[in-house]
């Protein structure tokens, strides 16, 4: 997969010009995740009454469900200020150190990508989240001596969407961990008719539950598939989005009905005309689509694996009957009776 592929749940310039615009800024404006909400509820609402900092939390899921949406909300739902870094931007402990002195009491401070968190980057962070104080170390050799300095009280907030490449001792300092999960049709297309009504764009329920349907339960998916609908429609039709506009937008862009692109295609025909349904190496696989090993688990995966169209065994991965059917394959009778005991 490559980064600026349509479908893609990686963020894109594009995205980024246009999803500040359309982000939630409270609990009662954000669509979907109902059990993280919930809680999400209940812990603000305690930590308000106490008077105290929210706990450290840890969001994880796969890219573009609302990580950094997320932490935003629980910043205003707070009151406070949210700052914004990521795992790969923190190189140095003194660059941590300056990002964690310049916090106000009770501010959010949101680490994107914290798995990628620089090892002594990540031993300086534990103080900092358990004692709420920094210790640094001055001079070189015998002469070097440990300063603590105090810290604000802060809420830390991690992003990740690798939660196995957490350390221990890392995942275990955040009191709150919460999964955020692929987004059912219904309630992407509420967040289509939202930021259509945002962005000024005509569109009938039909048209939104098209588009809904194939942005493979990803929020950042649905709203970039909504403007090229929209440029489509400006063109191609009479500016309003309504049913046959959105499937002959997403047909032209090559998305079929249950969002699968050309790579998801090729990807999948690869697995059952070059490797005959699998298993197949994770690497090979990565090989094959030009990607690296953790991007195809992270990315590829979480989609093809709801869709019931691969399955991850000891051997590697499979093909499933539903995705012969889908591109048109017949179903090899081994292939069925094999998949039965996945």
């Amino acid at each position: 997969m490559q980064d600026d592929r349509l479908i893609s749940s990686s963020l894109q310039e594009d995205d980024a010009k246009n999803e500040y615009s359309i982000r939630p800024h409270f609990l009662s404006e954000y669509i979907g995740q109902e059990s993280v909400k919930e809680h999400m509820q209940i812990y603000i609402e305690a930590a308000k009454s106490r008077g105290e900092s929210l706990d450290h939390a840890l969001l994880y899921g796969p890219p573009g469900l609302g990580k950094t949406t997320l932490a935003g909300i629980i910043a205003n739902e707070m009151g406070v200020s949210l700052r914004v870094t990521s795992g790969p931007a923190i190189t140095h402990a003194g660059d941590l150190a300056a990002l964690l002195t310049n916090l106000s009491p009770g501010d959010v401070l949101f680490i994107d990508e914290i798995h990628r968190l620089n090892p002594n980057v990540e031993e300086v962070l534990y103080p900092a989240m358990e004692d709420f104080a920094l210790d640094i170390i001055i001079g070189k050799g015998p002469g070097a001596r440990s300063i603590r300095l105090d810290l604000p009280r802060f809420t830390l907030i991690g992003a990740t969407t690798r939660l196995g490449m957490l350390s221990s001792p890392l995942r275990d300092r955040f009191g709150i961990k919460e999964q955020l999960e692929l987004y059912t049709p219904e309630s992407l297309k509420e967040i289509i008719t939202r930021s259509a009504d945002i962005l000024r764009i005509e569109i009938d329920e039909e048209g939104a539950l098209e588009i809904a349907s194939r942005s493979r339960g990803t929020p950042r998916i649905a709203n970039r598939l909504l403007r090229r609908v929209r440029d489509y429609s400006q063109v191609r039709g009479n500016g309003v989005i309504d049913l046959p506009t959105a499937q002959g937008a997403l047909s032209m862009l090559k998305i079929d009905e249950l969002g699968l692109d050309a790579v998801d295609r090729k990807m999948l025909i690869a697995m059952i005309e070059t490797f005959r349904g699998g298993p197949v190496g994770l690497d090979t696989i990565a090989a094959y689509t030009g990607e690296d090993a953790g991007t195809v688990e992270d990315v590829y995966e979480p989609y093809l694996l709801k869709l019931g169209f691969i399955a991850r065994t000891t051997r590697g991965r499979i093909v499933l009957p539903e995705a012969y059917r889908h591109l048109g394959y017949p179903v090899p009778v081994t292939v069925q009776q094999d998949r039965l005991e996945v």
